[in-house]
């Protein structure tokens, strides 16, 4: 209105504004955040672009943490949702369970490391087995071995690389695999000095700081694409693990990748 009335009245400023009872610094005030707004879009499109799993909290984390904008939650939220980004991931349906005895955490690095397998397939059908080791604290991911069949000198062998260059873990949180309850494996870790806790049968949320990771593996990499040998496999698990650890956010370390968190 006021617009109106000076474009097509020549009425002045000063004059306009008084007699819509508005201050001529309100009328005069330029969006500085169209230009942003732009960017955050930009910068929305191309995480869920790259990051298929991720919903609104990674991917504002991301930008938050570790590319370091300062935006507003609210106002990325906003932009989000007007890219209809919000409607990507449908949400599923599930069954209510009963809360599961909370894990104890950890209170520093190389106190609790956790293992467990995973099992997938090539483009040729072979089936395939990744070994997955993580330091309970902060959700680090340390290794992940490929391989069509992983024994027990495998596991101990991938142990004893990261033993030269991480100090030895006080503990190994495991399942009751054949690999785990070998007398070559309590061995091993009996020469160590490390202790073993096993969980118990059926009750895989003992070990779920590992089992939210396999999730996570699954979905973020895993299941969505499709390899012809297992040096392929090798090579984007080596590559993901360092993007896991240094760029992707993590909920458990307050939006922040594992060797970003304090």
């Amino acid at each position: 209105m006021v617009q109106e009335a000076i474009l097509q009245r020549s009425v002045s400023i000063r004059l306009a504004c008084v007699a819509f009872n508005i201050s001529e610094k309100c009328y005069r005030y330029q969006s500085k955040l169209k230009s942003d707004n732009a960017l955050i879009a930009e910068k929305l499109i191309e995480l869920t672009e790259e990051n298929r799993d991720w919903g609104f909290g990674l991917c504002f984390a991301y930008l938050r943490h570790v590319a370091q904008y300062r935006w507003n939650h609210k106002r990325v939220y906003r932009i989000y949702c007007e890219l209809a980004l919000n409607l990507r991931i449908k949400p599923k349906r599930r069954l209510k369970r009963h809360k599961p005895e909370p894990l104890k955490e950890p209170i520093k690095s190389n106190q609790v490391w956790s293992l467990d397998f995973m099992h997938d397939q090539l483009i040729d059908g072979r089936k395939i087995r990744l070994l997955n080791i993580i330091d309970d604290y902060r959700r680090e991911g340390l290794a992940i071995e490929v391989d069509f069949s992983l024994p027990t000198i495998r596991v101990i062998r991938a142990l004893k690389q990261l033993l030269e260059w991480r100090e030895k873990p006080s503990v190994i949180r495991c399942d009751n695999g054949p690999e785990f309850i070998s007398h070559q494996f309590t061995e091993w870790a009996k020469e160590n000095g490390i202790r073993i806790e096993y969980i118990q049968p059926g009750n895989p949320q003992q070990n779920a700081y590992i089992e939210r990771y396999n999730r996570t593996v699954r979905y973020s990499w895993l299941s969505q694409n499709l390899f012809d040998t297992l040096e392929e496999v090798q090579d984007y698990a080596t590559k993901w693990l360092w993007h896991y650890n240094h760029e992707r956010p993590h909920q458990a370390n307050q939006g922040r990748p594992p060797l970003m968190a304090a």
